[in-house]
């Protein structure tokens, strides 16, 4: 099982990523959660103790993993470097675990002056096809609010695309645009979680908006969720939460 999730910048795509890993992983299945958002904070929402987390380096950041798999040199320009590195290792050396959930930070890349950033460009794509791809865990990817590092083969792994929302227009609109690149590069099964729902009249917006055939459910507003947040704790101490999300999880 292979599902990305996405959607925009603090809709709750994370702690959907979190709750939606530590289900699978309770049923006993091997999970392997992948922050792959620039924003990346996946370890917090997982629960991760403070001091493993300070230990995550992000793929990305690699310098000497990515120069050795990608024979380029660290900050050079115009220099050919290899197209297909090896990546099918990376998971098991580089995951963090705790929870029975293995995690992997990908990290971004700053194009800000960094000279050629092909190389890490490259290694994360890889990386990403091989875990869509080739990886037998189930795989949940936190994504950031676009698919544009998929290509047209790696998307077509995938199990199910989907976009958190709010009930609201520009919360929708990350729907939208998501659905269009999906058909772009051929992907059907783009899906809907409605987050931080308040009323019927929420739910009924949504469904209007998307279809009700592409919403796979809701996840009311917690309180609970709010003081973990603030608290910096994981958000799986939300029975509300977790019992909504585990009723998505039987739609996937």
């Amino acid at each position: 099982m292979k599902i990305a999730i996405t959607g925009k910048g603090g809709v709750g795509k994370t702690t959907f990523s979190a709750i939606l890993s530590r289900l699978y992983a309770d049923e006993g299945f091997r999970v392997l959660a992948v922050d792959a958002d620039p924003d990346a904070n996946l370890a917090l929402a997982l629960g991760f103790p403070k001091e493993v987390m300070e230990k995550i380096v992000p793929i990305s950041e690699m310098k000497d993993l990515v120069a050795k798999r990608t024979g380029s040199t660290p900050g050079s320009f115009g220099k050919m470097f290899k197209m297909n590195p090896k990546v099918d290792d990376i998971p098991e050396r580089y995951c963090t675990e705790y929870n029975n959930v293995k995690l992997l930070t990908m990290g971004t890349v700053d194009t800000g002056g960094s000279g050629c950033v092909c190389p890490e460009h490259v290694i994360l794509k890889r990386l990403t096809s091989h875990l869509i791809l080739n990886n037998n865990d189930v795989v949940i990817m936190d994504m950031e609010a676009g698919i544009e590092h998929l290509g047209r083969g790696t998307a077509e792994g995938v199990d199910a695309f989907i976009v958190v929302v709010e009930p609201g227009a520009r919360s929708l609109q990350t729907f939208e645009k998501v659905k269009k690149l999906g058909k772009d590069i051929n992907i059907d099964n783009v899906y809907v979680v409605g987050n931080k729902i308040r009323s019927k009249k929420d739910e009924d917006y949504i469904k209007d908006k998307v279809g009700k055939e592409n919403c796979l459910g809701f996840i009311h507003f917690s309180e609970s969720i709010m003081d973990s947040d603030r608290a910096g704790n994981s958000p799986y101490n939300s029975k509300d939460a977790i019992e909504e999300i585990n009723i998505i999880k039987t739609k996937i």
